[in-house]
């Protein structure tokens, strides 16, 4: 060490030394595996040999007594061992040789009632029945016991002192055993020879026996060798395995062994180790080569390795800020907001007064479908610019996603610092923005909640806080609201009109379609405006501004949309000369292939396109430019006319109109209702009536109720006139009937009998 600069010596002790003793550990560990795994495979085959071994001479009997059974218990030869001469031929070929040449029985023997043989077979050869002689003391027990024991058939066989417990077949009396015989071990079994059926007679006690004799050191030790892929296999009357053998003892059933069975037991684990241990030793070598490079190289690594972590350590502060920061503004995630608004309820609870405030721009889908994502990412920018520089210190703005944003403000007992921060924030949201050369004009909802007052749930707050955004966007926009319990209130109230609009549209009950005529300026019925109407079983009538906004917001205007339109058309098939005018919501023209669905109603329904005219709103034409052109532009094609509905009270670009190609403009009623309160509103018609007149539009007035109404809209040039002077929506049979009377009274127009008449169809 003494020989080492004071860097070299610490890469010694922290890096070489603990590779060295890391690679010593894992070749040892690994040598050691390896030679633990060669044993214990070399030990699991053995065993499965021994295992093999011993049921294989276990079995021998059973298989014995089974192969007996083929013939033991046939009606023909009992048969033929009934004649007074037998068929020795027939024999050997069905019995003795048979069973010799089929099932390797080594001995097979038929003894008459006297228990003296009548035919005798050795290794496939008749041979004389003399030779009986040699084995019949030895076996004359089973012979004799198989005499003297139960003739009851499926039982066991007879099994005398000491017999084994062999399974063997039951349907025929027999004894077998494990014997030495002739000095040999053997397995013996004697059956009686009886019918198969009823049909053959044989006297009970006068059965001839099959003899057969299987000895184990013979055929059988190939048989066993073949079956179980056992190599060596050899019998010895002691127990004398060579090195690397093993052996198993062949039990008797009358003394305790006859002698074992011998053989060198596949190893594989050897095999294994013979055929990968040269590969697994150049590994080794390789590895030890690898490892000094590596150790070399780790050595020039350590100088960089320092500055890297030097360099971890800097951007672990920025990393830490990302991981709790949005990308692309720069300001806190939810995680992080949520983690502050969680200390500030906790705070809460010491007397302090915070505020949760939930934001979206307006009109922010308009600029990114327009002016693109680049310009959609640059506005959000800018707007979070804005509003951090309008936060306090213990304030935090927080971008949840999109153009959506949230705000922690800590406010102050008893002030409304809260309120003026919402109205800077709606002061600052106007101004106009530079967007990629593009001066961009937006603005913001904000949802605001205060707690203690509200709620000290973080959850519950977030809650409340959207709540109070919705309200903010559906009352106009640009604007904000506090949350108030009723709101919660109006939420569910809104839940229930969902669930009961949905039931009310599956089981078609409740729904129905009323009828406003639109009347020319001649007097007589153009049109009818197809309005729904929704009568519930229980709350009676709901005005559509409850469920409508609902339909819409859930989805459930597409449906709904769609059930109007097929009634309207359904209905125009009484007044083929009236159109049928069908409002259309902007979220309809959001759905995939909206205006394939509308044309597909009407044909379905066979109405013609021509008669139909569908209203939109400005609404309609500013959301998703390219898609609504391309809808309205097929429906145009289709034959449709496309009228714009409460002309004068949104943008009213003349692009717009331009670009869209509308067939019809309908001022909306509220210049309608201003006539006489000033010159304002009549001018604005005048204007209207002049634009639409010079691009060639029908102009339509809506919301007439009286004649001074009438009469100055007639001066003007309205085209059209639609308003409860005429008649408020009705029924489609009381347009029918309504149609008849005016044709049955033509002498005069059908407005001023209406007017005049004040019958129930009229009002």
């Amino acid at each position: 060490m003494l020989f080492f600069n004071r860097p070299e010596q610490s890469f010694l002790r922290s890096i070489l030394l603990p590779v060295l003793l890391v690679a010593f550990a894992t070749f040892s560990l690994g040598a050691f595996s390896i030679f633990r795994a060669v044993g214990s495979s070399n030990e699991m085959s053995a065993e499965r040999q021994l295992r093999t071994a011993d049921r294989s001479i276990r079995a021998a009997v059973q298989e014995l007594a089974q192969q007996q059974e083929m013939v033991a218990v046939w009606d023909d030869l009992v048969m033929e061992l009934g004649q007074n001469e037998l068929d020795l031929k027939w024999i050997d070929a069905n019995i003795g040789v048979w069973l010799c040449k089929t099932f390797g029985q080594d001995e097979v023997y038929i003894l008459n009632e006297r228990d003296e043989p009548i035919s005798a077979a050795i290794a496939s050869e008749r041979v004389s029945v003399r030779d009986y002689d040699r084995v019949r003391a030895q076996i004359g027990n089973l012979v004799s016991g198989l005499r003297q024991g139960s003739d009851t058939a499926h039982g066991q066989h007879i099994a005398g002192p000491g017999a084994s417990d062999y399974l063997v077949t039951g349907r025929a009396v027999h004894d077998a055993h494990l014997l030495e015989l002739l000095g040999r071990p053997a397995a013996v079994s004697v059956m009686k020879i009886v019918p198969e059926s009823d049909a053959v007679p044989q006297l009970r006690g006068r059965e001839h026996l099959l003899v057969s004799i299987r000895f184990l050191d013979g055929s059988f030790i190939k048989q066993i060798s073949d079956r179980n892929l056992i190599e060596g296999l050899r019998f010895s009357v002691i127990d004398s395995p060579q090195v690397g053998e093993i052996s198993v003892p062949v039990p008797s059933d009358a003394r305790g062994r006859i002698g074992y069975f011998i053989w060198r037991p596949e190893l594989p684990g050897n095999r294994i180790l013979s055929s990968v241990g040269p590969a697994t030793a150049v590994a080794a070598i390789a590895i030890l080569l690898l490892l000094g490079a590596l150790i070399y190289r780790l050595k020039q690594s350590t100088a960089a390795l320092e500055r890297t972590v030097l360099e971890l350590k800097a951007s672990e502060a920025h990393a830490h800020h990302l991981a709790f920061h949005d990308v692309l503004t720069g300001l806190p995630n939810r995680a992080l907001f949520e983690d502050r608004l969680n200390h500030a309820i906790a705070r809460t609870q010491e007397g302090a007064r915070i505020a949760v405030m939930m934001l979206d721009l307006d009109r922010f889908k308009h600029v990114n479908d327009t002016l693109g994502h680049h310009a959609g990412d640059s506005l959000i920018r800018d707007f979070s610019i804005r509003l951090a520089k309008l936060l306090g210190e213990r304030d935090t703005v927080t971008r949840l996603g999109g153009d959506e944003f949230a705000i922690l403000h800590v406010s102050v007992a008893g002030t409304n610092s809260a309120e003026r921060l919402c109205e800077r924030i709606l002061a600052v949201a106007l101004e106009p923005y530079d967007v990629l050369g593009n001066q961009v004009f937006v603005g913001t909802s904000i949802g605001l909640v205060l707690a203690p007052d509200g709620s000290a749930d973080r959850v519950e707050l977030l809650r409340r806080a959207d709540i109070a955004l919705y309200r903010a966007k559906a009352e106009g926009r640009n604007c904000f609201r506090t949350f108030t319990s009723e709101m919660d209130e109006t939420i569910n109230v809104r839940r229930i009109v969902e669930e009961e609009l949905r039931i009310a549209l599956d089981a078609d009950d409740g729904l129905e379609v009323a009828y406003q005529p639109q009347i020319a300026a001649g007097g007589a019925i153009v049109g009818v405006e197809a309005l729904i109407r929704w009568r519930h079983p229980v709350r009676g009538f709901i005005p559509p501004s409850q469920f409508i906004p609902v339909a819409e917001q859930t989805g459930l205007i597409v449906p709904l949309g769609e059930w109007i339109l097929r009634q309207a058309c359904q209905a125009a098939q009484s007044w083929p000369n009236l159109f049928v005018s069908v409002n259309l919501s902007p979220v309809q023209f959001r759905t995939a292939n909206f205006a394939e669905q509308v044309i597909a109603i009407v044909r379905e329904t066979g109405c013609d396109p021509r008669r139909v005219e569908l209203e939109v709103t400005e609404s309609v034409l500013l959301d998703e430019v390219s898609a609504t052109a391309d809808a309205l532009r097929t429906l145009r094609e289709a034959g449709f006319r496309i009228a714009l509905d409460d002309f004068g009270t949104g943008y009213s670009s003349l692009g717009y109109l331009h670009r869209f190609e509308v067939d019809k403009i309908k001022i909306d009623r509220s210049f309608t209702q201003s006539l006489g309160q000033g010159t304002k509103a009549a001018a604005v018609i005048k204007a209207i009536v002049s634009l639409g007149h010079a691009m060639s539009l029908t102009v339509t007035a809506e919301g007439v109720e009286t004649e001074t109404q009438k009469n100055f809209l007639h001066n003007a040039g309205c085209n059209e006139m639609q308003g409860y002077l005429f008649s408020k929506p009705i029924p489609e049979k009381q347009v029918t009937r309504m149609l008849s009377r005016a044709s049955s009274s033509a002498a005069q127009p059908y407005v001023e009998g209406c007017q005049f008449s004040k019958q129930a169809e009229c009002v």
